[in-house]
């Protein structure tokens, strides 16, 4: 593992912004905003903003999170913490910290989610090479004596 490993929890703040290199490559840019939920000496619950923090997600990915993710979405995001600077139209040396992502997906602490496999042609930025990689059908759940609805493992 990388020492460079960043983890967030979060909510969107607007819906992902999906966009493509020169060469054709997809790259979608969202911020997520970290807050933290807790109680203060009186006993009563306080939120307070942690930052908000940029992240770009590339290649097939980036088509997916564009997809599936909207404004207020909580989602995890796992990735590496990079600093990009650049000079301003003035001359000011401008510095920032993003997130390039490795891995983002909906958080189901308070949600649920449809999982659906992309069917993708295979293109440039993919990983899979346009193969299904689903997995057959699960076997139904007996029910009845003894079944999984009655306490049967």
């Amino acid at each position: 593992m990388a020492d460079n490993t960043v983890t967030l929890v979060g909510n969107i703040t607007d819906d992902p912004e999906l966009r493509f290199t020169p060469s054709g490559r997809p790259v979608a840019n969202f911020t997520v905003a970290v807050n933290r939920r807790y109680k203060n000496n009186d006993g009563q619950w306080e939120d307070k903003l942690d930052g908000f923090f940029r992240c770009n997600v590339w290649a097939d990915q980036a088509e997916n999170a564009a997809e599936s993710l909207q404004k207020g979405t909580r989602v995890l995001v796992t990735g590496r913490l990079q600093q990009r600077s650049w000079e301003d139209n003035d001359g000011n040396k401008r510095s920032a910290f993003e997130i390039q992502v490795d891995e983002v997906a909906p958080s189901l602490r308070w949600a649920t989610a449809q999982v659906q496999k992309s069917q993708r042609s295979g293109g440039a930025g993919s990983q899979g090479g346009g193969q299904d990689w689903s997995a057959p059908a699960p076997a139904p759940v007996p029910s009845g004596p003894g079944g999984m609805d009655e306490g049967g493992f």
